[in-house]
């Protein structure tokens, strides 16, 4: 039993992290983007608060704890769901925009030898580096194309920005957090994200939330799925195992992220897009598979 649930948790974590990109997706028509971030964290953290409280979970003693939970969640939180939410708002397709999240490992294993000392052997490194060639035979044909099936530029260079915001809270959080309660730490981040992605609304002028079913749907969806179980995974994930090999799971994300949203909306893919992402995902057995 518990080498199977090892096994299914995993699974759990792709699956949920693919249907996030497809909820940004789907509210895009409903929210401006920024608005159903801030109003997302809030609400996880008020969920997370009261299942600590339910649990008597154990608070951070020392400001350095909150402060690390707190800096944790702008990064991984604020500034990723953000800028992710904002890139397919602004025409980045949901399987693109989990593809450039899956371009984490690369950075995350560059960094976490030097930072961690976790030891990426030669291996690990094909993996990743098989999954970054996937993923320029995505981006780099339709990149800038004007067609229905090309890339914006700038939106893609935002969702850029949040995956290297991604990886260093990625990186963070395996530093600082390792000893931390798992609720209530998670609790601190969509916080710390709540706070960013608030006054960043607020600037923007992106406050739109057109109240309707298929919003609540949509929130609900993201509060209780993608968030609260997502993080909740991830965080359980990086501390049982080396950060390199959690974080070559996002590899198949986007084809899990792609199919959903071919059905859903009809986000098709080309022929060299689906090989590129094939290309990604069979990086993860090299990647992920034991040194």
């Amino acid at each position: 039993m518990p080498t199977l649930l090892s096994s299914l948790i995993p699974a759990a974590f792709v699956l949920i992290w693919a249907t996030g990109f497809v909820a940004a997706r789907y509210v895009a028509p409903l929210a401006d983007p920024l608005a159903f971030v801030a109003a997302r964290l809030a609400l996880v953290a008020l969920v997370l608060a009261g299942l600590a409280l339910a649990l008597r979970a154990r608070w951070p003693r020392e400001p350095a704890g909150w402060r690390n939970g707190l800096l944790a969640g702008v990064l991984m939180q604020g500034i990723y769901v953000a800028g992710v939410f904002w890139s397919v708002h602004r025409g980045l397709p949901s399987g693109i925009a989990a593809l450039v999240g899956s371009l984490q490992p690369l950075l995350t294993a560059a960094a976490s030898e030097p930072l961690l000392g976790e030891r990426v052997g030669p291996k690990r490194w094909a993996g990743i580096g098989l999954g970054f060639l996937g993923a320029g035979l995505v981006l780099l044909p339709k990149l800038g194309a004007v067609d229905a099936a090309g890339i914006p530029p700038v939106a893609l260079a935002v969702c850029f920005a949040a995956m290297l915001a991604m990886t260093a809270g990625t990186l963070w959080q395996k530093r600082h957090g390792a000893g931390a309660d798992l609720v209530t730490n998670a609790c601190l981040q969509f916080v710390g994200g709540a706070a960013f992605a608030l006054p960043l609304a607020l600037l923007a002028g992106e406050t739109r939330l057109e109240p309707s079913l298929p919003l609540g749907l949509g929130m609900a969806w993201s509060v209780l799925v993608n968030s609260v179980a997502g993080i909740l995974l991830l965080m359980a994930l990086i501390r049982r195992g080396a950060v390199a090999g959690v974080a070559s799971l996002l590899f198949l994300v986007p084809p899990v992220s792609a199919a959903i949203a071919y059905a859903m909306f009809g986000e098709a893919l080309t022929p060299v897009q689906i090989a590129g992402m094939a290309v990604a995902a069979a990086g993860v057995g090299l990647a992920s598979g034991r040194r």
